[in-house]
């Protein structure tokens, strides 16, 4: 079996983490993910910051892994923050809607794209009138 193509770093201050993840996340790499996470909080860290600015690739079981360890921090009074999601990560997390838990935003509000692409206004469309029902008479019982 061929090594796993992520690196993780870990800077350690106090009972705070920042846990650095450079490579590629997904079924083969992903038990050193969930490694990392669970000897921080083994260790008493409280707070695991991840930093992904070079994670070129996540998949759901990084996202699998993220949740798992986010429950276990809350569980002993602690905090799993996610920074700089790479694309394929940002898609899963709005997909699924639980961005909010992971990278401390309000409930369905995604970061920006990083892409500088300007927003193309849409025209709302004409207003046109609802014709109404016609009335029908008669004995209503």
């Amino acid at each position: 079996m061929p090594l796993p193509q992520l690196t993780v770093y870990r800077q350690d201050r106090e009972n705070r983490a920042l846990i650095t993840l450079s490579g590629e996340i997904d079924l083969e790499s992903v038990p050193l993910v969930r490694a990392s996470l669970e000897q921080c909080l083994r260790d008493g860290i409280r707070a695991i910051d991840v930093g992904l600015i070079s994670v070129t690739f996540c998949d759901c079981t990084g996202l699998n892994a993220f949740l798992r360890a986010a429950q276990q921090a809350t569980v002993v009074g602690g905090t799993l923050r996610l920074h700089h999601p790479p694309p394929t990560l940002a898609r899963i997390l709005d997909l699924a809607g639980c961005g909010f838990l992971l990278l401390g935003l309000p409930f369905g509000h995604m970061p920006p794209p990083l892409v500088d692409t300007p927003a193309t206004p849409v025209p709302a469309p004409p207003h046109r009138p609802v014709p109404l029902a016609p009335v029908l008479s008669g004995d209503v019982r």
